[in-house]
């Protein structure tokens, strides 16, 4: 019935939402922690352009500043991220597993069934947003921060609706597409752009009023923290939430559904054209199992294309100009900005072009690129495999349940470096257009150190996927992690009695070093690299050891 695929869509999605929305409150308790320990007035100092960046107020206090910072960034973003994964599955989720079939077997249409979808991801995004008014409210009065003048029932409104709009964008994708790496992709660079755009386009007095065409500025625009709910601006984004909702009805009522879990992939389609089909052929081998790395690729190449061009062009070849036509005001900031505050944004000096990178794209989007495409293969290399039945298949040909893991491995190391790669050309080309001068080989190096990283986490994916067998498990586990890791190395260093614990967190032998500046420090990546490969070893001993489900 209905209300059956409503219930089973929450029952399968609510451990994530609960999991992520939790990781955020811990976030925010740590960071309003943090902040009612330090002089504020490091912020209020900075220069207005700066400021608005941040989305933090000239007058800020522990307050605004914590809401500021964490929710309307961090939070958004994850809340968003949860609520498009869980559009993006409604559908092609279904197609994939091959179970669209049954729901359809039933007696009810496609549009009950994306209803149903839609429904639990309305609940479950609600759900998540009651979760983080619950932290915004009780942590100050926990720690006895007065935010009298803070809104937070605005607040989350608005970051409901905003994380809305995204879920149904990707469920929209996928219901016209049935490719869920396609939906969430590319609702995720979507997400992305408008995040970056609002936030550095009014940076630049000619380019300010393009920032709302981006749909991120109907959610902070009017900085609903500190001024109270916008109706415009939300009713801006309830719009499009209903005609993405209409869009997502009409193309899964007149797509041909995919009946199982098989596409078309990049070799596929160079094969039925003449002129590449003795290079496909050479390149795809024999249907032996030998090749089962090519498999893997091509399952996530959707997700690799989306991730590689963001990298690419939006991080990289627009970040240069754009440095040069943003105001001279905030070449000051390295005087006025403590160096341990500047961590938590990925630190570097933003008077020189190796900081404003550091800063806008090695700081955090680099890393999380690389690993949203290593956890997607690792979580899905093994457990995968055994939640669509097909691992019996896999092992009853003539190789071991190690060969089976280390092509698994290999494939997602060739997406790190491809993610590696287009970053590392992207901002070379972006140094070259703007006419920046910066050193080749220190982008190499901080590339280099990003795939790195990268690959740690997706080798955590791998393990935890070898281990239990479960897709959810692998993902989350491995995102509750890097977001521990990532908060350590950003807020251990600005109290002196625990700075030097940030070193059990990988991300301090990342950027540590300033790279974009020194160039490689081999023993940093030598460390990066041997994490990995121990976590790639320890899954091929779990792997090897665990009795394998046969039903999904």
């Amino acid at each position: 019935m209905l209300v059956n695929v409503f219930t089973k869509t929450t029952r399968d999605r609510w451990k994530g939402m609960m999991i992520g929305t939790a990781a955020l409150a811990v976030m925010f308790f740590l960071a309003m922690s943090v902040y009612r320990d330090i002089d504020i007035s490091v912020y209020t100092d900075l220069p207005e352009a700066f400021l608005l960046l941040m989305n933090i107020p000239a007058d800020a206090d522990v307050g605004s500043l914590a809401y500021g910072a964490i929710y309307t960034s961090y939070g958004a973003l994850t809340l968003a991220a949860l609520a498009l994964v869980t559009g993006a599955a409604s559908i092609a989720g279904e197609e994939r597993n091959g179970t669209l079939g049954l729901l359809l077997g039933n007696p009810r249409s496609r549009t009950n069934v994306l209803l149903s979808k839609a429904g639990s991801m309305l609940l479950l995004t609600g759900l998540g947003s009651l979760v983080l008014w619950g932290a915004g409210r009780l942590t100050p009065a926990i720690l006895d921060v007065n935010v009298s003048g803070i809104d937070v029932e605005a607040l989350v409104l608005h970051m409901f609706v905003n994380a809305l709009f995204y879920g149904f964008l990707a469920m929209a994708i996928s219901a016209w597409t049935g490719s869920r790496g396609l939906a969430s992709g590319a609702a995720a660079v979507i997400m992305v752009l408008s995040f970056v755009a609002v936030g550095l386009l009014p940076l630049i007095e000619s380019l300010e009023n393009a920032a709302k065409v981006f749909p991120w500025y109907y959610f902070t625009g009017s900085d609903p923290h500190l001024n109270g709910i916008s109706w415009g601006h939300l009713t801006v984004l309830v719009i499009g939430i209903v005609l993405l909702a209409v869009t997502a009805v009409i193309g899964v009522n007149r797509r041909d559904l995919k009946g199982q879990t098989t596409g078309v992939a990049i070799v596929d389609r160079l094969r039925a054209n003449p002129m590449t089909q003795k290079f496909a052929d050479r390149l795809a081998g024999s249907a032996r199992v030998s090749r089962i790395w090519i498999k893997t690729a091509s399952d996530h190449q959707a997700l690799l294309l989306i991730t590689a061009a963001l990298m690419f062009f939006a991080m990289g070849v627009m970040i240069g100009p754009m440095y040069q036509a943003i105001d001279s005001a905030l070449l000051s900031l390295s005087d006025q900005f403590p160096e341990a505050l500047m961590a938590m944004f990925g630190g570097g000096d933003m008077s020189t072009p190796e900081g404003f990178y550091q800063i806008e794209t090695f700081g955090m989007i680099a890393p999380v690129a690389v690993i949203v495409v290593t956890v997607a293969v690792g979580a899905r290399a093994l457990a995968g495999e055994e939640a669509n039945r097909t691992m019996g298949l896999l092992l009853a040909n003539p190789v071991s349940r190690s060969a089976v893991l280390l092509e698994k491995a290999f494939a997602m190391v060739l997406y790190a470096l491809a993610v590696g790669l287009a970053t590392f050309g992207g901002v070379v080309a972006g140094s070259l257009l703007g006419g920046l001068g910066m050193d080749a080989s220190s982008i190499a190096a901080t590339s280099l150190l990003a795939t790195l990283i990268g690959l740690v986490f997706g080798s955590l994916a791998l393990t935890l996927s070898a281990a239990t067998g479960r897709v959810p498990v692998a993902i989350y586990g491995t995102v509750g992690v890097a977001l521990v890791m990532y908060l350590l190395n950003a807020f251990l260093p600005l109290s002196d009695n625990v700075a030097g614990y940030a070193k059990w967190s990988p991300f301090y032998y990342y950027l540590s070093s300033d790279p974009l500046n020194n160039g490689m420090h081999w023993g940093h990546g030598a460390l990066l690299a041997g994490l990995a490969i121990a976590l790639i070893g320890l899954s091929v001993l779990l792997f090897s050891r665990r009795d394998l489900r046969q039903t999904g």
